[in-house]
């Protein structure tokens, strides 16, 4: 007997109408708690008040988050790729990209322009996780998971670039440049603060990054 035929699987229906109704509800959440976690900050947003800026009860954030840290993670996540769509990052546009360019300055000129545009999107949340994890336990959880999941992000990147043949340090030590200068902070310092036009930034991206990994370890 072919089992693959003879079974039947049971799936709950969600008509697209509650789908849709589910996403934007998620979304007001999302952008509620993206104002308010920055100002006036983390410690000091009950989910109470991220339900009212939002909108919903907050029974209803409580159903759709679970918790006020999951919600800072899907937070983070989500002004991390600039949307809520289930995709890795490993099959997003701009790694795809990437990995399509020939060359160690190309590949750092595509990643810098998603850097730019990732940073514009996400930094006001980042810094405001930053300094919520000085004094907040879940908040510090997320910090450091970002911080882990950024090296581990840059030691895959690398590799790619290593495989251009350019790259004359090791891949860790490749890994942990690209690391400390894709830092959302030197965007807060250079473009917010200094004022510097987004193109220079990521032109300081480039040359930076370009000049230590093509220079002898």
């Amino acid at each position: 007997m072919d089992y693959a035929i003879h079974v039947t699987v049971n799936r709950r229906y969600v008509s697209p109408r509650r789908a849709e109704q589910a996403r934007q509800t998620r979304s007001k959440i999302l952008d509620a708690a993206a104002k308010l976690f920055v100002d006036p900050g983390y410690a000091a947003t009950p989910l109470t008040a991220v339900a009212a800026e939002a909108g919903v009860a907050v029974q209803t954030v409580y159903a759709v988050f679970g918790s006020k840290r999951q919600l800072l993670s899907d937070l983070v996540d989500v002004t991390l790729v600039g949307d809520d769509e289930r995709v890795a990052m490993a099959e997003r546009s701009f790694v795809t990209d990437i990995r399509a360019l020939v060359g160690l300055r190309a590949k750092l000129t595509r990643y810098a322009r998603h850097l730019a545009e990732t940073h514009a999107r996400q930094v006001h949340v980042i810094l405001a996780l930053a300094s919520a994890a000085t004094a907040d336990a879940d908040a510090a959880a997320i910090w450091h998971k970002n911080i882990e999941d950024r090296r581990r992000g840059m030691a895959m990147f690398a590799a790619d670039l290593a495989a251009t043949g350019e790259v004359q340090v090791s891949q860790e030590r490749a890994a942990d440049m690209l690391w400390l200068a894709q830092d959302v902070r030197n965007y807060d310092w250079l473009v917010r603060r200094r004022g510097w036009p987004v193109e220079r930034f990521e032109r300081w991206f480039v040359d930076s990054v370009a000049a230590i990994l093509s220079a002898p370890d």
